[in-house]
């Protein structure tokens, strides 16, 4: 396993909502950002409410979180709305938001403009939820098709303009493909599943896909949808559409691809995304608590999913308010813990991590400064 900062890691291993906000017995709580050190839940000691905003990738995972966490402690409030991980990044960077999500990390440069919300400029960024970027399309009487990178490429830049294509017949012998014309659908917004398949398409098949790897979908004139749902809504109301989201928000009915990878075509799974992001390193040139991976869909192997997204939860070291700080902590030790694993594992679909990467996730948690 090739990993840079990791060491001795095993394989790592849901009804959207436009804003997941606090639990009815939440109400009446301190305001988002102002977290509250007084009264506290018998026995929990943790209270106040948080904001946050970001990945859509998240919905579902968040909800089953907030659930979760706010049972357990029925005076604290988190509210994490899905705006986006290009949203969600902004609004950390002006301090807007007390944490978010996201499924990209912030890039090296991007630290030099500084996190207002935070009182140094170091964050925690740690990858907690992992799960497939499916290809889902609407093709009637058609349930599944495989395709390889190249024509997935040409699909998605325009090239190949209709389901009875060569380039698609040849990897679906048997399948009575029509002459519908294809309609791809990509995201309207900045988006890290956008960045997350760009990258696929761009390393897997860089003659066909010769756009630069980005969260805005770099082609004019498209099937947009905004955020995961507005994809999901946009593919499910179509014919003849195809587009990409996260595995745990596919639209009932809808048709999915398995992906070529070495001579065979792998359907999702999240034991096939964990397989990829096993062989992943960890950059380089970042500190210990930014635990960011860099993920390679050109190395995917054998029964590995090439297009897995790595969304992380990222927080300020240090914040201007103890209280908060205390909350986003208890948050992030809740959601990366064996049972908030397992917990978005059921309500998303996506890849529980492994015990080894959770020692170095509580790790990176614990330098958020709570005193």
């Amino acid at each position: 396993m090739k990993l840079t900062r990791l060491s001795g890691v095993a394989a790592l291993g849901a009804v959207a909502a436009l804003t997941l906000a606090g639990c009815a017995a939440n109400e009446g709580g301190s305001s988002a950002g102002d977290a509250d050190n007084g009264d506290t839940a018998e026995g929990s000691g943790i209270s106040g409410t948080i904001g946050a905003t970001g990945a859509s990738s998240q919905t579902a995972a968040q909800e089953a979180w907030v659930a979760g966490f706010q049972t357990a402690n029925p005076e604290a409030t988190i509210n994490y709305e899905p705006t986006g991980s290009g949203t969600g990044r902004e609004n950390f960077t002006s301090g807007a938001s007390n944490f978010i999500g996201s499924d990209r990390a912030y890039e090296i440069d991007e630290f030099a403009d500084g996190f207002a919300g935070c009182t140094s400029e170091s964050i925690v960024e740690v990858p907690l939820y992992i799960s497939p970027v499916a290809l889902a399309f609407n093709l009637e009487g058609i349930d599944t098709l495989n395709l390889d990178a190249e024509t997935i490429a040409g699909i998605f830049a325009g090239e190949i303009t209709s389901w009875d294509d060569d380039a698609i017949a040849a990897t679906n012998d048997g399948v009575e493909l029509p002459d519908t014309r294809i309609t791809p659908v990509n995201r309207s917004d900045d988006s890290g599943t956008t960045e997350t398949f760009t990258t696929y398409m761009s390393a897997t098949a860089p003659d066909v896909w010769t756009y630069e790897p980005d969260g805005n979908w770099p082609i004019d004139g498209t099937e947009r949808g905004q955020g995961t749902q507005g994809v999901a809504n946009a593919i499910d109301s179509g014919d003849g559409t195809i587009g990409y989201l996260d595995a745990s928000q596919i639209p009932a009915g809808a048709g999915q691809v398995a992906v070529g990878v070495d001579g065979e075509f792998v359907p999702y799974s999240a034991e096939a995304a964990s397989a990829l992001i096993e062989n992943s390193p960890l950059e380089d040139g970042r500190e210990d608590q930014d635990l960011v991976f860099d993920v390679d869909p050109a190395s995917a192997t054998g029964g590995a999913y090439p297009i897995a997204l790595v969304s992380y939860l990222i927080s300020c070291v240090e914040y201007e308010d103890a209280g908060v700080a205390s909350l986003v902590k208890e948050y992030f030790t809740y959601m990366a813990s064996a049972e908030g694993q397992e917990v978005a594992a059921e309500a998303a679909g996506s890849a529980p991590i492994s015990d080894g990467l959770r020692d170095q996730v509580m790790t990176a948690i614990d330098a958020i400064v709570t005193e």
